[in-house]
């Protein structure tokens, strides 16, 4: 997909690699984050842009499931109200690129 086809979706993807240093943010994500991708783009997702979601239900199941597609309700916190949420959480093993997609 290209980038203007990915900034065109009504919902945030966040692309990131296996260290989980973020290569991909939409233009929806960050104007729904508040947070400019050239900030976050090379950043460690869970550790520095979306630590609420450093935990067993987002970032732990990314280490345990090689292969990973599930919806998850969710509650966003950091840097924000509390902001109901519905996560797609997407890896596949031999895969280098993983995403979690935000729907608001």
């Amino acid at each position: 997909m290209s980038d203007e086809d990915r900034d065109a979706l009504p919902f945030g993807v966040v692309g990131f690699a296996e260290d989980t240093t973020v290569n991909i943010y939409n233009a929806t994500e960050a104007q729904m984050s508040g947070l400019d991708p050239a900030t976050v783009i090379g950043i460690p997702f869970f550790d520095a842009v979306a630590q609420c979601m450093n935990n067993f239900m987002v970032a732990q199941r990314f280490e345990d499931e090689p292969d990973l597609d599930d919806i998850v309700p969710y509650v966003l916190t950091l840097r924000m109200r509390p902001t109901k949420v519905r996560l797609r959480l997407l890896a596949a093993a031999g895969k280098s690129r993983r995403y979690v997609l935000i729907e608001r």
